[in-house]
């Protein structure tokens, strides 16, 4: 048993013969479960191109989804902006839900608070609870703002996020001029790419739809930096650091890498960083405003163009060399600023790194999954590696995401083989593994499984799982890594390469059998 002396996690301690006789008496007494040979037939079955058929017929039904829901995406937006307060009009379990991604991924505490709506509020509505949870929240927590979401009941009931904030604010429960931007996130469309899109639109629309007047593009000689729902940290940091080393004044519309990321000095910074009002006020006098991920930013984008009379630049997610130059070259052409030597430097150690590992990663197959704009972008790094992407799946892509991505295998010899599924899950992308096996898989944390259900049926048909995307809740500190820009395609080509050398090693570590590619000498 535990105890305090010798503190086992879950493996070894279930391991013990006293656990193992509660969970036998448990399975015995209580589960009714069927028989070992019956379980072992079934699973093989699932293995099987019949099932995959079966299992491609779903309509009504999505088994391991790989997406989240709009109110996360929301939540994140908002702890991007100085001293903000992410307000969640739901049920505490909803925010609890959210935080615990965010904890688990970050390794950081996440601020989020929830105005509590249980069944009274479902039948009356909920604007009595956001009277008093708008009231507690500004007073115990001394935000600047107050970005509200919804979920699920809140929408299924109808609540007026505008209406109910404006009744706050006239019942004199915070003041009139308290920011308090808002959006309507349903969890039940979209996921949560589209949730910090309509957070981003929420509060660019409150601090500039009715402030135009004097606003003119280029004054302010800055450009804007729409990141979307993004959760490598790097990534802030690499695109600031290039337009830095341009000389190019920038101001990133939403920026949690500081809140997500705070020094254990003993201090707890409840806000910290973020792109302040100030900021937001003037952004409409940018150049322009350049949307890193534009597959998941179109209400930012119809707001930008429509609002601020900016022309969003037509470019892809800055992943991979050529994308990279893209980027740079745009953002050279819109401020007249030069490319440093210091960049067109690190374009070449990029290239470089695809020099040394072209040989290991040419022709190996990878199956991927992920948001829209992220494996677009791996997909393109994968063909300028000369890989072969196979099974390329995307839960919330759409059709236009499917004829940009197609557009992209074709472009390149190593595309020959990809097959896109947008609006599949992992359950779909499971049976693929088995009917189609790629080398590797490349996913967040949750495809863990996908590689022991096919380890399960012997090491032959095993994938390995690649971390690559959100959440990466079983491995500690990959979220401070760079995967855009030419850092990024270092770090993306570095990871593929050892995870590729990594496998050869496990493959022929047998002393005198295989272990003839195991040595060092070559």
């Amino acid at each position: 048993m535990q105890t305090a002396d010798n503190i086992k996690p879950c493996y070894p301690l279930f391991g013990d013969a006293d656990y193992q006789e509660s969970l036998a008496a448990k399975r015995a007494g209580f589960e009714e479960g069927h028989g070992a040979d019956k379980v072992r037939d079934t699973f093989l079955w699932t293995t099987t191109q019949e099932y995959q058929d079966l299992n491609f017929k779903r309509e009504a039904l999505t088994v391991d989804p790989a997406k989240a829901c709009q109110p996360l995406g929301a939540v994140l937006c908002a702890t991007g902006y100085h001293k903000t307060l992410p307000y969640v009009h739901g049920s505490q379990g909803c925010v609890a839900y959210f935080r615990s991604y965010f904890n688990r991924h970050f390794k950081e505490p996440c601020s989020c608070v929830s105005d509590s709506m249980t069944e009274d509020a479902a039948v009356f509505g909920g604007q009595k609870n956001m009277f008093d949870g708008l009231a507690n929240a500004k007073a115990l927590y001394q935000p600047e703002m107050i970005a509200v979401s919804t979920t699920c009941m809140a929408e299924v009931i109808g609540d007026d996020l505008n209406a109910f904030i404006n009744n706050t604010k006239k019942e004199g429960h915070i003041p009139q001029e308290f920011p308090v931007p808002f959006a309507h996130t349903p969890s039940f469309v979209g996921s949560h790419v589209t949730g910090w899109d309509g957070m981003q639109e929420g509060i660019l629309r409150a601090f500039t739809l009715n402030a135009m007047e004097g606003k003119k593009p280029g004054s302010n000689g800055k450009v804007n930096i729409v990141p979307g729902f993004e959760t490598y940290l790097g990534n802030y940091r690499v695109i600031k650091r290039m337009l830095s080393e341009m000389g190019v004044g920038h101001t990133m519309l939403s920026d949690p890498s500081e809140v997500f990321d705070t020094p254990a000095d003993g201090e707890f910074r409840m806000y910290s960083g973020g792109t302040t009002q100030d900021e937001v006020k003037d952004a409409p006098n940018a150049h322009t405003t350049i949307l890193l991920q534009p597959f998941q930013l179109d209400k930012t984008k119809k707001f930008v163009e429509g609002t601020w009379n900016h022309e969003v630049p037509k470019l892809n997610i800055p992943m991979g060399i050529d994308w990279t130059d893209e980027f740079l070259m745009k953002v050279a052409e819109i401020t007249g600023q030069p490319i440093p030597e210091s960049l067109a430097k690190e374009r070449g150690r990029a290239m470089d790194v695809l020099a040394d590992s072209h040989a290991w990663l040419h022709g190996k197959k990878f199956a991927l999954y992920g948001d829209p704009d992220f494996v677009h972008g791996l997909v393109k790094v994968l063909l300028e590696c000369g890989a072969e992407p196979t099974h390329i799946l995307c839960h919330n892509g759409n059709k236009r995401w499917s004829k940009a991505v197609q557009k992209l295998l074709d472009s390149s010899p190593f595309g020959v083989n990809g097959k896109i599924y947008a609006g599949n899950d992992l359950w779909h992308l499971r049976s693929l593994c088995f009917t189609d096996k790629p080398d590797f898989l490349i996913g967040n944390s949750y495809g863990k499984y996908i590689q022991r259900d096919t380890r399960h049926k012997g090491p032959e048909f095993e994938v390995p799982l690649i971390r690559l995307g959100f959440p990466l809740f079983d491995r500690h500190h990959l979220h401070r890594q760079t995967t855009l820009g030419y850092e990024g395609m270092i770090q993306i080509v570095t990871t593929l390469t050892n995870a590729v050398l990594e496998q050869l090693d496990r493959e022929t570590v047998e002393m005198g059998v295989t272990d003839y590619n195991f040595d060092l000498v070559r």
